[in-house]
């Protein structure tokens, strides 16, 4: 309940357009008009004797999971006078109940992804020690995690037989449960094999999760919604980091990190009942070959291998540099990793909104070029411009993840999404793999990591020219009018 006077009762007794569209229902009496993210809403306007006048909005996101984020932001805008244009945190197009009950159970989902994913990466230098592996053997151990690829592609080429929702469903569970085959692993070995099913779960969820917000969310807010699943997985990953600090409670300590996973299970009876199938799946719609999107499988299958080159030994190797080069700890790991990667979270936003309202090319295009810079940079500093050039690589190619993170569900057909995106993704992991002997082999040879971080960097910086000048431009278009084998269909 607020108190205005003055010129604000007049702006008080219009309708508001942001961040909702009111309509009036009575004397001072305003509910939402049409799409709105909002179980309910109602705000009331009353006058005194003394001109002034007193406001009392009542309203219930739709936003399961994380709506305590954004009530602050709608408390705040809901406060002020009537506004008529979107703030910097809304999406550029308003979404209706659904939608964003969709998008919050994505997120939810996306928590666990992130935690599951990034399991290996974290532990891997502190298990190696254990297990007495130098750079090569870690290296070889990362390149076969990959092989993971082979199972996601089997999990989305299903979720596009029997739908999206029951595959998400079934790998969020599986990889929860897996996880602690890890705890138990004897040797690198048995690590990596087990991490080889834990990873295929986690990669389908990574190629679907995308896949039903592009689905069900309006054409102008595709990237947006993927920077906020990318924010999430962000979180679960957050997570896996401040966990690491388990390693430093003996040298057996990162197996309790694959134990936390298993209560990601109790997230999943929320996740069923909050999650429906895909709108556009469960629509009729054409069942398309293969034949005939060869050029957009090719581009995007070569933007995958050249970003993964560089991408998979980044977040393998950072902690290896950090541990025997700069010599930190578990906790000091943590740390910096928490402190750098947090404020990724402003380059995911700005790289989203910019992405829908200004293209996805120029974003990704200077977010592949000048994030590699900086993140090669990284390995070559120490103390003080570390930390920054930790935080600025984070900040700007984290703005890449909603601007190329929409073409793969974007530019496929209803029945080929999965499975096309399956396919991309499997030539993204052959980068994977060659990047991670590559930088192996050569940190080994060269004594340090950064020179072979240096040489597998080019891999993004020859992506920015592909983007520049193959890529075609999405933004703000219909997936019917994308995939014209949809069109046909209502």
């Amino acid at each position: 309940m607020t108190r205005f006077d003055g010129q604000d009762v007049d702006a008080l007794l219009r309708p508001r357009s942001y961040p909702v569209a009111e309509r009036l229902v009575g004397d001072g009496e305003f509910e939402a008009d049409g799409d709105a993210p909002l179980v309910d809403y109602r705000r009331t306007v009353t006058l005194d004797t003394a001109g002034a006048a007193t406001q009392t909005v009542t309203f219930h996101l739709a936003l399961p999971y994380f709506a305590w984020v954004f009530i602050p932001f709608f408390r705040f805008a809901l406060r002020s006078p009537a506004r008529d244009k979107p703030q910097w945190w809304m999406p550029p197009d308003r979404f209706d109940a659904r939608a964003t009950t969709v998008l919050g159970t994505l997120c939810a989902a996306a928590v666990l992804f992130g935690y599951i994913n990034t399991l290996f990466n974290q532990t891997i230098a502190f298990a190696a020690d254990e297990f007495h592996a130098n750079n090569a053997a870690q290296g070889i151990a990362g390149g076969f995690v990959r092989a993971g690829g082979v199972l996601a592609f089997v999990i989305v080429a299903l979720a596009d037989r029997r739908g999206r929702r029951p595959v998400i469903l079934g790998a969020g569970a599986a990889g929860c449960l897996l996880s602690l085959t890890g705890a138990a692993a004897p040797s690198l070995a048995w690590l990596t094999g087990s991490q080889v099913l834990i990873q295929g779960c986690a990669y389908g969820l990574f190629i679907l999760l995308p896949i039903v917000a592009v689905e069900e969310l309006p054409a102008g807010s595709r990237a947006y919604a993927v920077g906020l699943l990318a924010m999430a997985a962000a979180l679960g990953a957050g997570v896996s980091v401040v966990a690491l600090r388990l390693a430093d409670v003996a040298v057996w300590g990162w197996r309790l990190v694959y134990v936390i996973p298993v209560f990601g299970l109790l997230l999943l009876p929320g996740i069923r009942r909050r999650l429906p199938e895909s709108r556009r799946f469960e629509q009729p719609h054409a069942d398309a070959e293969l034949r005939g999107h060869g050029r957009r499988l090719w581009l995007l299958a070569g933007a995958a291998f050249l970003l993964n080159v560089f991408v998979a030994p980044d977040a393998q190797f950072s902690n290896r540099f950090l541990k025997h080069e700069r010599h930190y700890t578990g906790g000091g790991i943590a740390i910096l990793s928490i402190v750098s990667g947090t404020p990724g979270a402003i380059g995911i936003i700005v790289g989203g909104l910019l992405a829908d309202r200004r293209g996805r090319k120029p974003v990704a295009v200077v977010a592949l070029s000048l994030g590699t810079v900086l993140a090669v940079a990284f390995y070559f500093a120490s103390g003080a411009p570390m930390w920054l050039w930790a935080i600025a690589s984070n900040i700007v190619t984290a703005a890449e993840i909603p601007a190329l993170g929409v073409y793969g569900p974007e530019l496929f057909p209803t029945s080929l999404r999965g499975t096309a995106n399956g396919m991309t993704f499997l030539v993204g992991l052959a980068g994977s793999v060659g990047g991670l002997l590559a930088v192996g082999g050569l940190s080994d040879q060269f004594g340090r990591i950064g020179p072979a971080m240096a040489i597998v960097g080019i891999g993004p910086m020859l992506l920015a020219l592909l983007v520049a000048f193959g890529f075609p431009e999405t933004a703000r278009k219909e997936l019917e009018d994308l995939n014209p084998e949809d069109r046909g269909f209502p």
